[in-house]
């Protein structure tokens, strides 16, 4: 069966769900092979509205779709599974977004034997630039996490990782863009320090980002090679190192995603 005439069905239809949906839409899934479920009906019928899919509750959709896509709240996924458990045939496929929710958790609410795919998105799948890390469950085959990336290919990048890694990768690429944005932050705010109007600060910072990220993806060489080509012998650039190293940055950051992995790994046992 072609992958895009699967009945695809995304539950829980908040920012990350409706990004997948419109990026399969793009991708050419068909509308009519699409099914979602939201907590309130006027999101339901904004979703019809907007994408011409169907909006069905969590029971119809496990009865009826291929494809299952949990794009709830780590907090709901046992409310959800609960839903689902009595609906689920073992030759569906379930694909899981919630962060630090394992493969093994969601298998023990359903039929033995489905296979079931762990997922996690960051937000830029909102502008198709996302990393998705994807892992098998103990039932998921080869082909189960080629449907995986080609729903969540449609938003950007996908990597495949043993699930023993995703609470990392989590850390890493899940919260990864709050990061930049913070640091985004703190640099606008040093900016304005430093005489120039907010706009301006915030305009040169952005650009500044865009450039070296871009460098980075397209020009294979290692950062710090590319961070040493601005950084001239006593200029400014190693001014600036220096107080880096001096408050303990890299310390810092290092710290800050050992806490991320942590919390992951925290969720996992319910620890919401």
């Amino acid at each position: 069966m072609n992958r895009m005439t699967q009945t695809v069905a995304v539950l829980g239809t908040g920012k990350i769900g409706e990004a997948l949906l419109s990026g399969m839409i793009r991708a050419g899934w068909r509308a009519r092979d699409l099914l979602v479920s939201t907590r309130r009906p006027e999101r339901a019928e904004e979703l019809r509205t907007r994408y011409g899919v169907e909006a069905v509750t969590n029971a119809e959709a496990a009865k009826s779709a291929d494809i299952l896509i949990l794009a709830v709240k780590p907090q709901d996924m046992g409310r959800l599974l609960e839903e689902l458990s009595p609906h689920v045939a073992a030759d569906r496929l379930v694909i899981s977004a919630a962060a630090g929710i394992t493969t093994g958790f969601i298998e023990d609410s359903l039929t033995a034997g489905t296979p079931v795919v762990r997922v996690m998105p960051n937000t830029p799948v909102l502008v198709d630039e996302g990393m998705s890390v994807i892992s098998a469950g103990s039932h998921a085959t080869a082909q189960h996490l080629d449907h995986a990336e080609t729903i969540f290919g449609g938003v950007g990048k996908t990597l495949r990782v043993p699930e023993s890694q995703q609470d990392a990768a989590t850390a890493l690429s899940g919260s990864g863009p709050a990061y930049f944005y913070f640091l985004v932050e703190a640099m606008t705010d040093a900016g304005i320090l430093l005489g120039l109007p907010r706009a301006q600060a915030h305009d040169l910072i952005v650009q500044a980002a865009i450039g070296a990220a871009v460098m980075l993806r397209d020009s294979g060489e290692h950062p710090v090679k590319l961070r040493e080509a601005v950084t001239s012998p006593a200029g400014t650039t190693i001014s600036a190192i220096r107080e880096l190293e001096n408050h303990g940055v890299r310390a810092a950051l290092i710290a800050a995603l050992e806490a991320a992995r942590d919390r992951s790994r925290e969720l996992a046992t319910g620890n919401g």
